[in-house]
């Protein structure tokens, strides 16, 4: 699909849309297998220097409600998920200024020793940047370093919307377009996989909208280290967007099927793409599995940073079981690089 064929395909019906996606999600996924992981996410820290408009969680360096979790309460939180057959931990959290490179590999060393059944997916784009430029090192030698201690994945976070002209007014402080793109290909020469995203509804164009399509799909055919695709709707409640820009309002569930169906039709050489039930709900969540996505994403045992706007955000694992299997697939969980692990 080329992008003048996908702005004449955002607009179509959303029936026929969908139609297409689901093709195309089944040449890809013949044997109708939805898979979905057990994880959590540990916000290790609040404390953000960066002041993203449209982040209702973090604070101020010095401010009296920041943290940075001890080694004790991060341990408590694997062990319980463990418990419940969880595979990965998300380690996310502010980009603060007093934790620099020793900081992150001490912690990555220590639960990749510590627990060494659990796969550590860890620190955006926009954290490693700041971890390399406060520690004086390059962000490939950041990502390297953390690798060598037990890190083998990265999430997307930070994409945003990747339109340096979107980025000037929301998040002005993040890493370019050119910079998310590039530790991401970093990352992914050192044998790490990444995951892909998008964060819509932040006042961006369609033409937008298919620009961050071309940049992730440019991206993928040269390093190849994408396992996922990841659409979210901007989420307006308590952030500082909300009143500078009341424009920019809840988005719509046609829009997000309609989008996602694209990404499916668009992104063809990525092979999995996750639905966001987080910020849809379960059932425009499972709806999504009609319209190309072949994941239901994680069952979120724990989130703050989504939660903080006010979304719902943890699913028990037989509720998604449900949900795939409401739609005619088959449940199967599955690790950080999707390989499947058990099925339902």
């Amino acid at each position: 699909m080329t992008k003048r064929e996908a702005l004449t395909r955002i607009n179509d019906d959303l029936n026929v849309l969908g139609a297409a996606a689901l093709e195309r999600k089944r040449s890809l996924h013949p044997d109708r297998v939805t898979t979905f992981i057990i994880d959590r996410n540990i916000n290790y820290t609040n404390i953000c220097h960066i002041g993203c408009k449209f982040c209702a969680f973090h604070v101020k360096y010095g401010d009296e409600n920041g943290y940075v979790l001890p080694y004790e309460a991060i341990d408590r939180k694997i062990e319980e998920l463990i418990a419940v057959g969880g595979t990965q931990i998300l380690f996310q959290g502010g980009v603060n200024p007093a934790l620099k490179i020793g900081y992150y590999e001490e912690l990555v060393d220590h639960i990749h020793t510590t627990f060494a059944s659990i796969d550590i997916l860890g620190f955006s784009a926009v954290e490693i940047a700041y971890i390399a430029k406060i520690s004086g090192i390059t962000t490939k030698e950041v990502l390297a370093r953390l690798r060598d201690r037990g890190m083998g994945a990265m999430p997307g976070a930070g994409a945003e919307i990747l339109s340096d002209r979107v980025r000037s007014y929301v998040s002005p402080n993040k890493v370019s377009v050119a910079d998310w793109l590039r530790i991401h290909g970093e990352a992914h020469e050192l044998g790490m996989t990444t995951s892909a995203t998008m964060v819509f509804g932040l006042g961006e164009s369609d033409e937008e909208i298919v620009d961050h399509f071309e940049s992730l799909r440019i991206q993928q055919d040269k390093t190849g280290g994408f396992t996922a695709f990841i659409l979210w709707s901007y989420q307006h409640d308590r952030t500082p967007l909300q009143k500078l820009r009341p424009d920019l309002t809840k988005q719509s569930s046609n829009r997000y099927l309609r989008l996602l169906a694209l990404a499916r039709l668009y992104l063809d050489n990525f092979k999995n793409i996750q639905s966001s039930w987080v910020t849809q709900g379960a059932y425009i969540g499972q709806l999504a599995l009609r319209f190309g996505a072949n994941d239901l994403g994680s069952t979120m045992m724990e989130e703050n940073v989504v939660a903080a706007t006010g979304c719902s955000n943890s699913m028990a694992t037989e509720e998604m079981v449900e949900l795939i299997k409401g739609v005619g697939e088959i449940p199967m969980q599955r690790n950080t690089r999707y390989s499947r692990l058990r099925g339902f």
